[in-house]
């Protein structure tokens, strides 16, 4: 597994500047989300899930949290983003305080075992480190709770980052170890897997015009501070007018505790049977 300085490191600061920046224009050019997101929940059909509590993490917006609401009308919804003003963004019901937090996901308010499913939609690609990422979201589930994610691959916009330069396009964790540190948190039977989508473009500026729209430009600790000059703006012009992207979807379970606050061993035993009269020894 790759150590959380494998990567560049995002540069957390402006990654939320730029998310506030867009919360109005993210609705209009956020079609893979959209997209990745409706697929996630289909998969929810094959699940057997009937949860109390469920955290839309770093839920922008708020559309999948309105259609999370649908699905589980039972539940107590609460959304959590680090960009205030996406969180002011959506539905009328999605403006009641008391169910929106604006938190780091490495550092969330909330009680260990707080809720039973923890959904969380294209947003991992976004963390500084994302095993601390995921061990949080595992703190938040409850026994026998489900965490669902999805995230972008290595083979996400390799035309851009060709274009670009390495220094301007965000790099990727692979697939296998999201899966490896799944299990490094303490979360059961990982499934992961991943599809190529495309989406077709009519120029590499509408592309561009797309990722500014919905705040997904370059916020690596390292990037270039100048500006990009004529040479980039040349090859992104001759860019294919499709822009491919690595989907990764991950889900897994949260088991029983194996020992108490203070470390110690959780054993159970099972109760004796009891024999009926007149049985043999």
């Amino acid at each position: 597994m790759p150590s959380s300085g494998s990567f560049p490191r995002v540069d957390a600061g402006a990654a939320r500047r730029r998310f506030d920046r867009a919360a109005k224009t993210y609705a209009g050019g956020a079609r893979l989300e959209q997209e990745v997101a409706d697929r996630m929940l289909e998969r929810l059909d094959y699940m057997r899930l009937a949860p109390r509590r469920i955290l839309d993490a770093a839920s922008g917006p708020g559309r999948e949290a309105a259609k999370l609401h649908a699905r589980y009308r039972a539940a107590e919804l609460i959304r959590a983003d680090f960009s205030l003003a996406m969180l002011r963004q959506g539905h009328a019901w999605l403006f009641d305080r008391k169910k929106r937090v604006c938190a780091d996901l490495a550092r969330l308010p909330f009680a260990a075992g707080a809720f039973d499913f923890v959904w969380c939609n294209m947003a991992l690609h976004w963390a500084a480190d994302p095993l601390s990422w995921l061990g949080e979201l595992s703190r938040m589930l409850a026994p026998e709770g489900l965490l669902m994610f999805s995230t972008l691959g290595p083979d996400t916009l390799r035309a851009l980052g060709a274009a670009a330069g390495t220094a301007r396009v965000h790099e990727f964790v692979d697939m296998h170890d999201l899966g490896d540190m799944l299990v490094e948190v303490g979360l059961a039977a990982p499934v992961m897997d991943m599809e190529m989508l495309t989406i077709a473009y009519g120029s590499g500026d509408a592309l561009v015009a797309d990722l500014r729209a919905t705040g997904q430009t370059n916020a690596r600790a390292d990037r270039p501070r100048g500006l990009a000059g004529k040479s980039f703006l040349r090859k992104l012009r001759t860019l294919k007018a499709d822009a491919t992207y690595e989907v990764v979807y991950g889900h897994a379970w949260k088991g029983a505790p194996r020992k108490l606050a203070d470390g110690r061993d959780i054993v159970k035993f099972a109760p004796p049977k009891l024999r009926g009269r007149g049985s043999s020894p």
